[in-house]
């Protein structure tokens, strides 16, 4: 799915005619049809009984569709009596029917189907999950959906507790809790995804956000669902428009089941098309195939970026006007308006790399009506001679363009104001503190540092699709455990925040400490408010540019509009399983050596966890 339109499907019960079932989808509206592999009232046993000698074919012949459109329109279900009567007690019975369901999984790779669904009623499926693992694990083309209803309906939900005694009641009608039992056992594989059945009434807003951590590969929407608005069309309430929404934003595709409601099946998938039609928002469109992709952290102070890395980022349309904003009022607090003409005022940008900051300052001057001297520190010898072009086209004696380190530089005079952009998605992970330390040499006693200071978040988050991602990225020439010790840049969608973020480490500019310490531990403690599994630690950073500008990534105070940094992941190597009402208690280091700084982290409860990257084994920011 491209992301600028809804993937939709519609359910059948029974299909007659396939190739019909096919054409009247297409022309309504959609792209794909769920089916039954087989009728459900075929009725095959396989180790004994009156049906074990039936002749003839057991379903329908696969002549019947190209191979194209098998591969692409048909998403086949299991049969549902052998997805539930596979854990049964008796040998027999469980026997029949886990012979019934590998036919059925074997003709669906014959066919060459892209998915497969099948349901889960209960808790009660480890013998269903097993089968599943050991056949995508010998390797198969298609998907598994697994169909979990949102929420365990209230006359199936008394009939677990009389049949099955031994799970606790918050265990057999918290329908997550089945899929995750499901999914754990399946060893949490890539390819067997969510199929979330919509039910008329929501749960509460964590037992929803829940899901957003988990691989939804589809979101099915009953008819029942819908309501009709005075024209007679199928609508959604504002609740439910607003799931299907955060749903889309995860490319879910939507499946349409139940009998048809209204005058014609197409008016839902008209409907869904009309409210999930794309939203204008910067930050959504530049990150747009970036959701859920791991990257390396940059390192700036040891690498060189490249043009295209500075391109990108100066076309933040909030960044910089706060920068201007901030910048405005440092220099207006500088000199009163009675010595504007009199006095000059000397600002150094540090990391000028290709000059944004110094046009934003040069156009501050001109909105404080003060005069300035500019000096643009540069380290990157690509960057310096887009620095210099501009200095001899266009800023003349207004800038002296320094190409030097910032740390090593000896500068002529000292500066009224310092200014930065050395800022990562963690805060001080691009080195900034080390940064401005040496270059605090040359800034006056009274200087001002923008900006003036900078404070990582942490918070415990679930997301079994970056779990899984990570997971597969092990490199060969590296730690056996370096892939599950390196931070990666994520823009994070298909996730749960299991707690909301606190505050970790504080650096504040310019540091007039008597000795410069930039290590740091703490150790936080969350509150787990729902049953949930942790896979790893995201990371934000807000920073005070100057007096009351801000710019933040933390979701709750996120600068709108703002592109220039993604959040940070600190994996976890394994899932933590936590139960509502337990303290997460996380440890975090900030170290250093002469050549390099990491990051060290571990869980203390509920359960305990090594260290991860120890003496930064697997990942350490160059000095």
């Amino acid at each position: 799915m491209s992301g600028q339109r809804v993937s939709c499907g519609v359910e059948y019960a029974h299909v007659h005619e396939i190739s019909l079932a096919l054409q009247e989808s297409g022309r309504s509206g959609y792209d794909f049809v769920s089916v039954p592999l087989v009728h459900p009232r075929f009725v095959r046993e396989h180790i004994e009984g009156k049906a074990k000698d039936r002749p003839g074919a057991f379903t329908r012949s696969d002549l019947l569709l190209t191979s194209s459109d098998w591969n692409s329109l048909v998403v086949g279900r299991l049969s549902q009596t052998s997805c539930v009567l596979c854990e049964s007690e008796e040998w027999t019975v469980r026997s029949n029917h886990e012979a019934a369901l590998q036919q059925e999984l074997t003709y669906a790779a014959h066919l060459g189907l892209p998915a497969i669904m099948v349901s889960l009623t209960s808790a009660r499926c480890v013998n269903l999950a097993r089968l599943l693992h050991n056949r995508v694990a010998a390797g198969v083309s298609y998907q598994v959906w697994v169909k979990v209803s949102l929420q365990a309906p209230c006359d199936l939900s008394r009939q677990l507790r009389s049949d099955m005694p031994e799970f606790d009641s918050d265990f057999m009608t918290d329908t997550w809790t089945w899929w995750n039992r499901f999914h754990s056992i399946a060893n949490i594989e890539k390819k067997i995804g969510v199929a979330l059945e919509i039910t008329a009434d929501l749960p509460e807003k964590d037992v929803m956000e829940r899901w957003l951590g988990e691989p939804i590969r589809c979101a099915i929407l009953p008819t029942s669902i819908f309501l009709t608005n005075k024209k007679g069309y199928p609508v959604l309430s504002k609740l439910h428009q607003s799931l299907v929404k955060c749903l889309f934003k995860l490319h879910v595709q939507f499946i349409i089941s139940g009998p048809m409601r209204h005058s014609h099946v197409k008016l839902y998938q008209q409907y869904l098309d009309h409210i999930l039609s794309p939203e204008g928002d910067a930050l959504v469109d530049f990150a747009r195939g970036y959701e859920d992709f791991l990257q390396c952290p940059l390192q700036p102070l040891m690498d060189n970026l490249e043009s295209q890395t500075y391109e990108v980022f100066e076309k933040d349309p909030v960044k910089y006007a706060e920068y201007e904003k901030a910048m405005v009022e440092a220099l207006k607090e500088k000199i009163p308006d009675e010595l504007k003409d009199e006095k000059e005022i000397v600002v150094m940008i540090v990391g000028a790399g290709r000059g944004p900051l110094v046009r934003k300052a040069l156009a501050a001057a001109q909105i404080a009506q003060r005069k300035i001297k500019i000096y643009a520190v540069e380290k990157n010898p690509n960057a310096v001679v887009t620095l210099q072009s501009q200095q001899d086209e266009n800023w003349g004696n207004l800038v002296t363009v320094v190409s030097c380190d910032m740390r090593e530089w000896d500068a002529p005079e000292k500066a009224d104001l310092l200014v930065s952009e050395l800022l990562g998605s963690f805060g001080d992970n691009e080195l900034s503190p080390e940064c401005l330390d040496g270059a605090q040499k040359f800034l006056k006693d009274d200087g001002i540092c923008i900006p003036s200071s900078y404070t990582s978040y942490l918070s415990p988050v679930q997301s079994s699709k970056l779990y899984n991602e990570i997971r597969q990225s092990r490199e060969r020439d590296k730690h056996i455990l370096a892939h599950f010790e390196t931070p990666y840049v994520v823009y994070l969608q298909n996730k749960k925040e299991l707690a909301p973020s606190q505050p970790l480490f504080t650096f504040s500019h310019p540091n007039r400490d008597s000795v410069i310490d930039n290590r740091r531990y703490k150790s936080l403690q969350f509150k787990i408010v729902i049953d949930s599994v942790i896979h790893g630690l995201a990371g934000y950073f807000e920073t005070t540019l100057y007096k009351n500008i801000k710019l933040s990534i933390k979701p709750d105070t996120h600068s709108k509009g703002m592109f220039s940094w993604f959040p940070i992941l600190f994996p976890l190597k394994e899932p933590i399983p936590v139960r509502c009402g337990d303290i997460c208690e996380i440890h975090f280091w900030r170290c250093s050596s002469k050549k390099n700084v990491w990051y060290e982290w571990c869980v203390t409860s509920p359960v305990i966890t090594p260290i991860h990257n120890p003496n930064g084994r697997a990942y350490t920011i160059g000095l």
